[in-house]
C-alpha cells in the first residue's frame, strides 16, 4: 500500500472530527519513579470481547504515554458528566495534576483511579503499540473493572456536554 498525497489538511479533518460527539475518558498510568501520570482522551474503542480489548490513542511525545510503555499497564477512567474540570486539568499542561483530584491506586500495578470524577474504571495490560503520526495506538487486554449508573461527559462542536437519552426514538 502506498500513501498518496492527503486529502484534506488539519484543519478540514479536526473540524470534521469536532462533529463527532463522543465520551471523555483519562487515561492513567505510573512511570518508572512510581509518579503517577493521565491524560485525558476522547480517542478510545472496544476492539474485541474475545478477549476483552480496548484501544487508546495517545500522542507520542506524552509523559502518560511514557509511563504506559515503563509500567505496561494503564487504567481509563470513564469521566462522568460532572467531572468537565478533571477532563480540562488533565488535557492542559499542568504541574501536579494528581494533586488537584482524588485518586488511589488500581489492581496489582497500582494504575491510578480517579475515584470522585470517574464512573467506570477498565484496568488493562498492553498488547501492543503502533505509532501512527503524530499519535500512538495502544492496545490493552482488559484485567478489570468497576463501574456504577451515571451520567457520562461527552465532548463535540469543541464543547463538553452530558448525555441526555430520550425516552423513545
Amino acid at each position: 500500500m502506498t500513501a498518496g498525497p492527503l486529502a484534506v489538511d488539519a484543519d478540514e479533518y479536526r473540524a470534521l472530527m469536532s462533529a463527532f460527539p463522543t465520551g471523555v475518558a483519562v487515561v492513567t498510568s505510573i512511570d518508572e519513579e512510581l509518579e503517577p501520570r493521565g491524560a485525558t482522551c476522547s480517542s478510545l474503542c472496544s476492539v474485541t470481547l474475545t478477549p476483552p480489548t480496548l484501544l487508546v490513542c495517545l500522542t507520542t511525545r506524552s509523559s502518560t504515554l511514557g509511563a504506559i510503555r515503563h509500567c505496561g499497564r494503564f487504567a481509563v477512567n470513564l469521566l462522568h458528566s460532572r467531572a468537565r474540570e478533571t477532563a480540562e486539568i488533565f488535557s492542559t499542561p499542568v504541574d501536579d495534576r494528581f494533586g488537584t483530584v482524588p485518586w488511589k491506586q488500581l489492581g496489582s500495578a497500582g494504575v491510578p483511579w480517579l475515584i470522585r470524577d470517574a464512573f467506570a474504571v477498565a484496568e488493562c495490560r498492553v498488547t501492543r503499540l503502533t505509532a501512527v503520526g503524530s499519535h500512538t495506538m495502544v492496545l490493552g487486554n482488559v484485567a478489570s473493572t468497576r463501574s456504577s449508573p451515571n451520567v457520562p461527559l461527552l465532548y463535540g462542536l469543541r464543547q463538553f456536554s452530558r448525555w441526555t437519552p430520550e425516552e423513545t426514538c
